[in-house]
């Protein structure tokens, strides 16, 4: 008997479509120059982070008796602070902090903002009202206050940091994920969804957020970046992570006060790090949203 085998099914052939649908995230990627750049940069400031150990022979806290506010040199490649601190291992190691807390905050307003914006959109009326009002009575305050507010409350550390701009961001995620919702809402396929008794919770969470992540992602990859300069901005004001942290931030602080000296590198190389990892990180998500919208 003759087999069409056309009509035979390619079995363990064809990729499944998830790997299809990651594969095809990461084209967008390497089809914007700009995504690459600033990829490249966020993942120079990994790598330094993750392999400190390896890429100085000091370690943030110790001291050389001899060299006080020294400058660039074949022993101390960025220099020394005013305490005879290796430069280049406090921004090494700093790289932990900073790599670490700002994406936590960013997951953390995530998780908070899209539930409330996926909740005050699909449900609407005096759901949304209540949810939509408190939020714009929060985004009232200046963000920089919000920040000076709640951490002169509750004092400065890594975890309030974390919960200080988890506050400060989770209003205009909840606004970006409510004008989603309201969008995809309408859909036939919600309709269908509905009419199949499906729970208000799976419709909101299967069916309308996978749709609108991509919007949410390049929306979160901008606020790693402001949460960034968030942080340095905080160790500048002394709300940072209490000294003797690397603290980017306190670092250009500390380092300020004697720019006048002739001793610029202190604060000076900590500013360009903040920089360019806010400048990488705004590159990639620039070019992940440019492609998106392309394609």
């Amino acid at each position: 008997m003759a087999v069409n085998v056309e009509s035979v099914p390619a079995i363990g052939l064809a990729p499944p479509a998830r790997w299809r649908r990651t594969r095809e995230s990461f084209a967008v990627v390497f089809r914007s120059r700009v995504a690459m750049i600033g990829l490249a940069i966020v993942l120079f400031w990994i790598f330094v982070a993750i392999f400190a150990p390896l890429l100085t022979s000091y370690t943030p806290f110790e001291q050389d008796s001899t060299a006080f506010n020294g400058p660039p040199s074949p022993r101390h490649w960025l220099g020394t602070d005013n305490l005879g601190r290796d430069i280049w291992a406090r921004m090494a190691y700093g790289g932990r902090i900073i790599l670490v807390l700002a994406p936590a905050a960013v997951l953390c307003s995530l998780a908070i903002g899209v539930t409330l914006g996926l909740t005050a959109g699909y449900f609407g009326g005096w759901v949304d009202e209540i949810v939509m009002r408190i939020l714009d009575a929060m985004m009232a305050f200046p963000t920089i206050l919000l920040y000076l507010i709640i951490l002169a409350a509750v004092g400065p550390s890594a975890v309030n940091i974390v919960i200080a701009i988890t506050i400060a961001g989770a209003p205009g995620v909840a606004r970006l994920a409510r004008s989603l919702t309201l969008d995809i809402r309408t859909r036939e396929y919600i309709a269908a969804a509905k009419l199949r008794g499906e729970h208000p919770l799976y419709i909101m969470f299967v069916e309308i957020l996978p749709n609108a992540r991509g919007p949410i992602l390049v929306d979160a990859m901008l606020r790693v970046g402001y949460a960034v300069f968030a942080i340095g901005t905080l160790g500048f004001l002394g709300l940072g992570l209490p000294p003797p942290s690397p603290d980017w931030g306190s670092m250009v602080n500390k380092g300020r006060q004697f720019i006048l000296s002739g001793s610029p590198w202190a604060s000076l190389f900590p500013s360009l790090a903040i920089s360019s990892l806010v400048v990488g990180l705004n590159l990639f998500a620039d070019g992940l949203q440019e492609e998106s919208t392309r394609y």
